[in-house]
């Protein structure tokens, strides 16, 4: 379909509960076609957000936008939202669920049952359509959760947690979802724990630590601001890198050493590289770039 997508735009977001401040002037934009990776540790305030976006609860102060206009409550039904918390009916046959759920964003009959259709074939669930939600494993109620999110095909993506307790191949499948809808020009925000799939999926990423956006941008703009390791393997063992100005040692054994260059030294990899064949034949040099779990653990740290 064509659409005329919109970014999704959190601005100085503030929640506080009594003493405690839960979001201090959230700020950031999801793009059209981007797929934006939130973390954070829990009581980050990643969920408050999301909440504030879909209209759960209020913010004390701020804004949240599509393009240029407010939130209203119609706005948010072109919001695709999957709660941390599943709200599915467990009772229910999947497939008239998931049509209800289209029915009631306005989605005329035959195209939520088309739309029902196609996504649990998509989702590997087509044969169980007439099963209550309940007899699914936790998994697959999962994809039945997304599914619910997808129904009445949303034009903004908001997932909270998406990929928690899915296996290897829920996980795949989940993930070329939200590519697929990304690259239709949806904006989509997730959520997750897991840093690696972050990594793997996300245009940008917004690090989160009590309630502040601590740092922002691509996965390779972030990993640039951490600190490279070197890893060395030389016959001779010793401190042979101490002849570098302005390095340390990191870890490794006597062979196989790991160094860090402090900020602002004048040394550079080829110094190290000339220090270690000083040394005596090098049987291994890399740099090491740190990734987002690395630069997760730096930047939340108390």
């Amino acid at each position: 379909m064509t659409r005329s997508p919109s970014p999704l735009v959190i601005d100085g977001i503030s929640k506080r509960y009594g003493d405690l401040t839960a979001l201090d002037g959230m700020t950031f934009t999801v793009h059209p076609g981007e797929i934006y990776g939130f973390v954070g540790s829990n009581g980050a305030g990643k969920s408050t957000t999301m909440r504030i976006a879909l209209g759960v609860i209020a913010a004390d102060s701020g804004e949240v936008r599509l393009g240029d206009e407010p939130l209203t409550e119609s706005s948010r039904r072109r919001i695709g939202y999957m709660p941390e918390e599943r709200g599915l009916y467990p009772k229910e046959k999947i497939g008239a669920q998931l049509t209800y759920l289209a029915r009631l964003h306005g989605v005329d009959k035959r195209s939520a049952e088309n739309r029902t259709t196609g996504l649990l074939e998509q989702l590997g669930l087509s044969a169980r359509a007439d099963d209550q939600l309940e007899s699914l494993s936790l998994g697959n109620q999962q994809r039945v959760q997304l599914a619910a999110a997808l129904v009445h095909d949303p034009d903004v993506l908001v997932l909270d947690e998406p990929f928690s307790g899915l296996d290897p191949v829920a996980v795949n499948v989940m993930s070329d979802i939200l590519v697929e809808r990304a690259d239709a020009g949806v904006p989509v925000l997730f959520s997750s724990h897991q840093l690696d799939l972050v990594q793997r999926l996300c245009h940008r990423v917004g690090i989160i630590a009590s309630g502040r956006m601590r740092a922002e941008g691509t996965v390779d703009e972030l990993r640039d601001t951490g600190e490279d390791t070197y890893e060395v393997r030389v016959d001779t063992p010793g401190d042979w890198w101490r002849s570098v100005p302005g390095i340390r040692r990191a870890g490794g054994s006597d062979t196989a050493t790991l160094l860090t260059l402090d900020p602002g030294s004048p040394a550079t990899d080829q110094d190290i590289l000339r220090a270690a064949m000083a040394a005596g034949p090098v049987h291994h040099f890399t740099r090491r770039r740190p990734d987002l779990s690395d630069l997760f653990q730096e930047v939340v740290k108390p």
